[in-house]
């Protein structure tokens, strides 16, 4: 990672990786995020629980159940872990922020 990325990139995170602004997202940025975690190609089953994850979040302030994005999007249910490495990954790939000890426990 080039220094003027790594600068900015560590401008947008926390210690933990996760986002500090969720507005600070653009799909761009997912993108260089889950090739820099070794997935190198986000597939249209990749956005639609992106999507839904940030919609959800946004809307709610709260976290998810993974099970539900699945089911909603029409993908097996364990759709996160299948296609992201975890759902810590899936989270912090969708631009959302810290979700607390007890929610990173479940992920």
């Amino acid at each position: 990672m080039n220094t003027a990325m790594h600068t900015s990139i560590t401008q947008v995170f926390d210690k933990d990786g996760f986002f500090l602004d969720p507005q600070a997202w653009t799909p761009e940025l997912a993108s260089d995020i889950a090739a820099y975690d070794g997935i190198f190609l986000l597939t249209p089953k990749h956005w639609s629980i992106i999507d839904y994850m940030r919609d959800h979040y946004l809307k709610t302030g709260s976290l998810t159940v993974m099970s539900h994005v699945c089911r909603i999007n029409d993908l097996g249910p364990h759709c996160v872990n299948d296609l992201f490495h975890n759902r810590k990954e899936a989270w912090r790939i969708s631009g959302l922020p810290n979700p607390g000890e007890e929610a990173k426990s479940y992920m």
